[in-house]
């Protein structure tokens, strides 16, 4: 049985298209596991941030988070934008911006070191993140708490 390439393009293109809309089914049928694994990743960076491993291994990877959850970043991605709207990234950066917003308005600690606390190793790229997720630098944050 000999088929043209049109017949076989179309026979690939459903068979992705199947595949694609079961890997998206499972993030609406796993809702409380993905609720479960949310909380662990939350639990994960809090630890991350309480024990300062910060000050040793830097700003949490989305491939160390991944990793430790025993999942693939990808997924881990997938999941959380299904969840929360972000992505690992997005969802890491929102954690450091809450861990800073924490510690400039609690701690007479300058905004270098707060920054190196949270695993930046210069203070300027700390800036430019707080300054874009915030629309304020982090000095014109500590000045609006006095």
């Amino acid at each position: 049985m000999i088929f043209g390439q049109d017949v076989i393009i179309s026979l690939i293109e459903t068979l992705l298209n199947y595949s694609n809309r079961f890997y998206k089914r499972q993030f609406i049928t796993r809702k409380s596991a993905n609720n479960d694994l949310l909380q662990k990743l939350e639990e994960l960076l809090d630890d991350y941030f309480r024990n300062e491993k910060s000050l040793t291994q830097g700003i949490p990877t989305v491939l160390f988070l991944a990793t430790t959850l025993k999942i693939s970043p990808s997924y881990l991605s997938d999941m959380l934008r299904n969840l929360t709207g972000q992505n690992a990234q997005q969802h890491i950066h929102q954690k450091l911006i809450e861990k800073a917003k924490e510690k400039i308005s609690t701690t007479n600690l300058t905004i270098s070191e707060i920054a190196y606390q949270l695993g930046f190793e210069h203070q300027s790229s700390f800036n430019r993140l707080f300054k874009l997720k915030t629309n304020l630098s982090p000095l014109e944050f500590r000045q609006s708490f006095n």
